[in-house]
């Protein structure tokens, strides 16, 4: 079997670490767990990564790469940007629906690392890179449907990226009991967000 490199050994026990968190939580999670999780002995992980932060630190970022990755398949330009931002939310929405767990392990994250002396930095690079990666998928938006923001591109961003933390925290609370409104839900968001976007200036389809 071929050998693997740092990077892919990485990936695997990143994609380890987040079934075995969406499982048995971030608390019980132990590097040992990791492992076996992974098929692979302990001294990989350690090998792999010099420290649990290092490690917590690409779960955060393979989480949010699992999401956003799903939004841009779908965030497509269409008709008109009403339909844009529709799919896009409705993507995501989808997406929680299909990975409650998934989702459910990046809250119980941030609360691990707000609590653990050394580890606040991880939260604060969570929520970064939610807000970095709303403000890339504004401009590549922009660039594709040409339209004129009403309000600053980061401003933006970030109140995407902590209204969709609102949604999907409701979501994941209420369950089978927000599927009656999700449509309405999702349509009033829309409204109010392309609203934000502001009009379309050109469509290049």
């Amino acid at each position: 079997m071929a050998r693997q490199s740092l990077a892919e050994r990485r990936r695997q026990l990143t994609e380890a670490a987040i079934r075995a968190m969406t499982r048995d939580g971030v608390a019980r999670t132990t590097t040992r767990s990791i492992a076996a999780e992974a098929g692979v002995s302990l001294s990989v992980v350690h090998y792999c990564f010099d420290s649990k932060q290092a490690l917590l630190e690409s779960v955060i970022e393979a989480i949010t790469e699992h999401y956003i990755t799903v939004v841009k398949e779908a965030i497509r330009p269409r008709t008109t940007l009403r339909e844009t931002v529709r799919a896009g939310f409705q993507a995501y929405w989808d997406h929680v629906h299909a990975h409650p767990g998934e989702h459910m392990l990046t809250y119980e994250l941030t609360q691990y690392a707000l609590r653990q002396p050394g580890f606040e930095h991880l939260a604060r690079r969570q929520y970064e890179l939610y807000a970095d990666t709303y403000a890339e998928l504004i401009e590549e938006l922009g660039r594709s449907m040409g339209f004129a923001l009403r309000v600053p591109a980061p401003a933006l961003a970030r109140y995407l990226a902590a209204m969709t933390d609102g949604l999907t925290l409701s979501l994941l609370v209420l369950g089978k009991d927000a599927d009656p409104a999700s449509a309405d839900i999702l349509d009033t968001i829309t409204d109010h967000v392309a609203g934000l976007v502001g009009d379309e200036a050109r469509h290049t389809g």
